[in-house]
């Protein structure tokens, strides 16, 4: 259960205004949180996640940031601390995703992936880890099962999660004891759009469907809420697509 189990905490979600995001900072209220979300481009979604967020009861506040800029993420970070007071969980959420041929692949295209996908959970967690030294708090990064596998035709994502991993058993080593960081890895999670392959990649899993955003972000509760002492860890959730 955790119901409440975060209540008088406070959390950050980056890139929590749509998709996954929104799932997971509407987990993290459900759980009493008051939640922090950031956003880039998505200015109305955050605005819609932000009432969403209302609705459970807890405060809530929207952040416009670039993860790759270090002077973005200061920015945001002090602005959440100044308004909240505190900061005890941090997921690093945001991402990009792209579909790129390797051996045509620009180095614009592999230097964008990688800011954002690498850079950004670095910046994020550099940025926050006074406050939540200060409160024995948790980072969870969302990794993905492309950081474990590899796909031929997403080669800087998978290259980029993969990173993440890796960052997340670094940070976990070098935060401790005062912080557990942990990461949780997404197989195919149904979005829109997804078409003819939502099917294909069904049918393939083990639990015979594909992923939610809510089933990623039970994943974030269970490393947000639970045992401190769980730390460096990468959990898959794919329903068994990567077995």
């Amino acid at each position: 259960m955790t119901d409440k189990l975060l209540s008088g905490k406070t959390a950050l979600v980056t890139g929590g205004a749509r998709r996954i995001g929104r799932a997971i900072a509407l987990a993290l209220a459900g759980a009493g949180a008051d939640v922090a979300i950031t956003y880039l481009k998505s200015r109305a979604d955050a605005s819609e996640t932000l009432e969403a967020i209302k609705d459970f009861g807890c405060r809530a506040m929207a952040v416009e940031c670039d993860v790759r800029s270090e002077e973005s993420v200061r920015s945001a970070i002090h602005a959440v601390t100044e308004i909240f007071g505190r900061l005890d969980v941090v997921v690093n959420n945001a991402a990009v995703f792209e579909s790129a041929a390797l051996d045509a692949m620009s180095l614009e295209q592999w230097d964008a992936v990688f800011e954002t996908n690498a850079r950004g959970p670095f910046l994020v967690a550099r940025e926050a880890l006074p406050h939540l030294r200060a409160a024995r708090g948790r980072i969870v990064n969302i990794g993905s099962l492309g950081g474990i596998h590899a796909w031929a035709g997403h080669a800087h994502y998978c290259s980029s999660k993969a990173a993440v991993h890796m960052l997340t058993q670094a940070m976990a080593k070098a935060f401790a004891p005062e912080v557990s960081v942990n990461c949780v890895a997404p197989g195919w999670i149904e979005m829109d759009g997804a078409g003819e392959a939502a099917g294909r990649f069904a049918a393939k899993t083990p639990m015979k469907r594909n992923g939610t955003a809510e089933d990623v972000a039970e994943g974030v509760l269970f490393f947000a809420t639970g045992p401190g002492f769980v730390t460096g860890q990468i959990l898959t959730v794919d329903g068994g697509l990567g077995l």
